[in-house]
């Protein structure tokens, strides 16, 4: 498809009748002014919801209103601590209806992916090979020794014959690791086309959802995956929780992720551990406001609605699209297309201009806010970027991304197609 094209194309959905304004839940820090050269205050333009989204204002008003009675969990027999408690325990039910877990299956909450992607790491049977591809976030590229490490794949349908290739040379437990989102270009993966395939295998496929639930629904039994993992200050929640959801049976068998309290049934000569995975891996006071925080973006989310969230998203994302495929010199990076289905996430070039450069006069000049680097997944952008022959080798070639979210505006996103008009036109 021509840029011309693809123009046209955004420009027609961007017009259309039902691509109108609607109520979505406010953010807080939406009117945040800051500083720009000259000593002028601007409006604050956001476009960095991939490495943490604000937080909602039903987010902040839930904590608020827990934090009169904020207390200890589970051993507690005071009034703060017996409603603290059921406040923990009913996020976890509010988590679970969220991602559309099975009723069996446990969800325990952590600090964030990398803390959830690790604890399954320390819960895999022993002799389990797992299968991940280079094109992952470091949290799930990472944790797994000796992994079986995929190259890019060059389109959908060949993730799903190299993860069908390389569980077919295995013997024994095996686990597919995959996104859900490419955190880089925001590129939608086959999941449950791949979650088929390792299935067929007697294997298990573990999904990072990080990018995937602040954009979009996800059902986890009805895709059929094993396990999922994901962040809440992804999801309007920055308060220091994420979340392992999925099949009890490894992490009931594994040694608890932490020791100490909380985790034990009892404690002399032995040690007694919990056979309740949720119990037995949450050790410690947890974060019971994070936990409440992750919940009460959950329900924000649900209650506005996926097919709102969506449509104002994908307007605001072809406009962003559309702008940049006219400014000469920039390049959008994408593993499988500019047509592929992704979600508000953009990652791009400027020709003549390093990514800290242009991050910079963003900020320091027009007041908007964006992520340039490497973005913790340093092999799928050394990839795109071309490989060390385009310099990637000594770090100094990067990308810029740009992402959007709830309170991502049109002027957010005309602003910065205009600053970067005039960046790469300099």
């Amino acid at each position: 498809m021509s840029a011309l094209t693809f123009v046209q194309q955004a420009v027609t959905r961007v017009t259309e009748p039902d691509a109108v304004p609607v109520r979505l839940p406010a953010v807080v820090g939406a009117g945040l002014e800051v500083p720009v050269r000259g000593g002028r205050l601007v409006p604050y333009a956001n476009l960095d919801y991939a490495a943490s989204a604000p937080c909602l204002e039903p987010v902040s008003a839930t904590v608020a209103a827990a934090l009169p009675a904020y207390s200890s969990v589970h051993r507690g027999a005071g009034y703060a601590s017996q409603l603290t408690t059921a406040r923990y325990e009913q996020a976890r039910h509010t988590v679970r209806a969220f991602v559309g877990a099975r009723p069996g299956d446990a969800l325990i909450f952590v600090r964030n992916t990398t803390d959830a992607m690790n604890l399954l790491a320390r819960s895999l049977p022993e002799g389990t090979t797992v299968v991940v591809f280079d094109t992952e976030h470091h949290a799930t590229l990472l944790p797994w020794p000796d992994a079986v490490r995929l190259a890019p794949p060059a389109f959908p349908g060949e993730a799903i014959r190299a993860a069908d290739e390389a569980l077919t040379a295995i013997e024994g437990p095996a686990l597919l690791v995959v996104t859900a989102a490419s955190n880089v270009t925001g590129e939608l993966w086959p999941i449950a086309g791949l979650a088929h395939v390792a299935h067929r295998h007697g294997a298990r496929i573990a999904v990072d959802a990080a990018q995937y639930v602040p954009h979009r629904g996800l059902n986890l039994a009805a895709l059929d995956l094993d396990y999922v993992a994901f962040s809440g200050h992804k999801l309007y929640a920055p308060f220091g929780a994420g979340v392992l959801v999925g099949r009890p049976d490894w992490l009931a068998d594994a040694d608890p992720y932490l020791r100490g309290g909380g985790a034990v049934r009892s404690v002399g000569e032995t040690v007694d551990w919990s056979d309740d995975p949720e119990a037995r891996h949450e050790a410690g006071t947890p974060n019971v406001l994070g936990a409440i925080a992750l919940a009460a973006a959950c329900d924000a989310l649900t209650t506005t609605g996926w097919i709102a969230l969506v449509r104002e998203e994908e307007r605001l994302l072809a406009r962003l699209r559309a702008g940049l495929a006219t400014i000469p010199g920039v390049r959008e990076l994408s593993l499988w297309g500019p047509d592929h289905p992704r979600v508000g996430i953009v990652s791009f070039a400027v020709e003549g201009r390093t990514a800290r450069e242009v991050a910079e006069t963003l900020s320091a000049e027009h007041g908007i806010g964006v992520r340039d680097g490497k973005f913790c997944a340093h092999p799928f952008v050394r990839h795109l970027l071309g490989g060390d022959d385009a310099g990637c080798a000594d770090g100094t070639v990067s990308a810029v991304r740009a992402s959007i979210g709830i309170g991502t505006t049109e002027e957010h996103v005309d602003r910065l197609v205009d600053a970067l008009r005039e960046i790469a036109a300099a």
